[in-house]
């Protein structure tokens, strides 16, 4: 749950001049499970066809460096593609305060009035919001096609992705690496620990408690390693 924080004059005019601050929460959970996902499949499935330790660790570690890398790039390439589509939105919308004023103004009034503004109030909100160009697209944007008031930021999205993907997707084949008995048992629970762990952190941002988002990517993460060793059991190869 969101920590509380001050309401105080000064507070609050602090917290709103800082602006709004991109969330890159959704980038590193995606790259964390599809990290330890991918990784511990690869590690399951050569387990399950009976290959050695060395072709755990070569594809492994293969699969973290290209896989990890196709992932931020998809993501960088995503979150460009949606920057890209803002500047295009806003480059329309100004077009049309330029050329198309009344319908747009009549547009901000409508819009207003949806959200519970009426007679003198309504029309003075209309004309306040229109002196200014780039607060009327501001809400244009939020209100009309959807759009966050935060800009994201391509590089940073794919680093948040493929940081994660390197931590989580390394946890599976960490014991091969220990040289330790057992790695396959041990790779286990390490990886079934991690998937518990990013869904019990991800409840910080959720109203869910620890041990429900825990459980549920525990869960989504079994099923997936669980599907990678059948499938390399069908091609036993010793």
């Amino acid at each position: 749950m969101q920590q509380d924080h001050g309401h105080s004059p000064t507070e609050i005019a602090e917290r709103l001049s800082a602006g709004n601050k991109n969330s890159y929460l959704k980038d590193m959970i995606y790259g964390a499970i599809d990290g330890a996902v991918t990784t511990f499949a690869i590690v399951a499935g050569v387990e399950g066809a009976g290959l050695s330790e060395r072709v755990i660790v070569i594809l492994g570690i293969a699969n973290i460096l290209a896989d990890g890398f196709s992932m931020a790039a998809s993501n960088y390439s995503g979150t460009k593609a949606e920057l890209d589509d803002r500047k295009r939105i806003i480059r329309i919308e100004q077009h049309h305060i330029e050329h198309h004023k009344d319908g747009e103004l009549e547009e901000l009034r409508q819009i207003l009035e949806l959200r519970g503004l009426t007679g003198d109030v309504l029309e003075q909100a209309t004309e306040a919001i229109s002196r200014n160009k780039d607060t009327w697209i501001d809400l244009m944007l939020s209100e009309e096609y959807g759009l966050s008031k935060s800009q994201p930021h391509p590089i940073r999205a794919a680093l948040a992705t493929f940081g994660a993907f390197l931590l989580a997707g390394s946890i599976p084949l960490a014991p091969y690496f220990l040289g330790v008995g057992g790695t396959f048992q041990i790779s286990v629970f390490a990886t079934l620990f991690t998937f518990f762990l990013i869904g019990a952190l991800k409840s910080r941002w959720s109203l869910s408690p620890w041990w429900w988002s825990g459980g549920e990517t525990l869960l989504i993460g079994t099923l997936a390693a669980l599907i990678a060793y059948s499938v390399g059991g069908l091609f036993d190869l010793q």
